[in-house]
């Protein structure tokens, strides 16, 4: 009897210990993650002032600012651009770029180009912000002194005192640095696919854009679908090169919600309109990860 019970211990003690380790990874997650979700939550029913600790309960009167902040709108189309413009070079064109480095015949030659596109992404955002700030710097910069070298004057203006082009040079500037990374994480996926199978397609003389279509592209689609959460995602999170480049402005025209966030919270004292701009964010960025991963689920269903 006393035989059967220690047995029985010993078996479930494997299963107590697994519910310890769950129960602390649990706690972790809830108190970095879950918790500061809540509390950004609460925080944006309350104006607050951070020098004196004053704290006002205003219910959802912040939320309601939300909808007649024309900044929002504005930044809410900068940052929605900047993901529409993120997929097209960063996931679309990225892939193709990667197919067609990894289709070249030499390892040497395609260890090459990984290395030239991927060296970009590893120099620091402010960095390279600094860099184009530089570049884009109108009469002394290199984009005008190229425009003039081939008598293009015409098209020179003042890059990012402009309202109607510095979003643009931000975003210029963020597909650089962010396009080599995306390339090489293809790459990655590429590789992996089984070489018999393009052998098996050449052999039923499949060239290289059906081999393209029909092989490298299905076995690539998870790749591809987390690419495009990441991408969309960091595109609603983007702060560092809009605020090394212009910090929001010319005349808000820049602005996107992470600088519109950190404005209000830290330059204006309203840490309650700023806890509602990031509940905002984390709104849309969630609905953004949940779309995709249910459209990509169906499609694995479907297929």
């Amino acid at each position: 009897m006393r035989g059967a019970r220690s047995s029985r211990l010993q078996n479930a003690l494997p299963g107590i210990w697994a519910l310890r380790w769950i129960a602390i990874a649990i706690g972790i997650v809830g108190w970095f993650v879950y918790y500061p979700i809540v509390n950004n939550f609460l925080v944006s029913t309350t104006n607050q002032d951070i020098f004196t600790g004053e704290v006002t309960n205003v219910g959802l009167d912040n939320y309601r600012r939300l909808a007649s902040d024309p900044v929002i709108g504005t930044a809410l189309f900068n940052n929605s651009m900047y993901a529409v413009l993120s997929v097209v070079f960063q996931v679309f064109a990225a892939f193709w770029l990667a197919a067609i480095i990894e289709g070249l015949k030499s390892e040497r030659w395609r260890s090459i180009w990984r290395a030239v596109y991927f060296i970009p992404s590893a120099i620091s955002t402010t960095v390279t912000g600094l860099l184009f700030y530089f570049i884009y710097q109108p009469n002394v910069g290199i984009l005008d002194g190229l425009l003039t070298h081939f008598r293009l004057e015409h098209l020179s203006r003042v890059w990012l005192g402009d309202p109607q082009t510095a979003i643009y040079a931000i975003v210029a500037m963020s597909q650089w640095q962010g396009f080599g990374y995306s390339t090489l994480l293809f790459s990655v996926a590429i590789q992996k696919i089984p070489q018999e199978l393009y052998d098996a397609a050449r052999m039923d003389g499949a060239g290289p854009l059906r081999q393209l279509i029909s092989i490298t592209l299905p076995l690539t689609r998870e790749m591809t679908g987390m690419m495009i959460i990441v991408t969309v995602t960091g595109a609603f999170q983007v702060f560092n090169e809009v605020m090394v480049m212009t910090a929001g402005g010319p005349n808000n025209s820049t602005q996107v919600l992470g600088t519109w966030l950190y404005e209000q919270g830290f330059n204006q004292n309203d840490m309650g309109y700023a806890a509602a701009i990031g509940s905002l964010i984390f709104a849309i960025t969630m609905l953004c990860g949940v779309a995709q991963l249910w459209y990509t689920r169906r499609r694995r269903v479907l297929a």
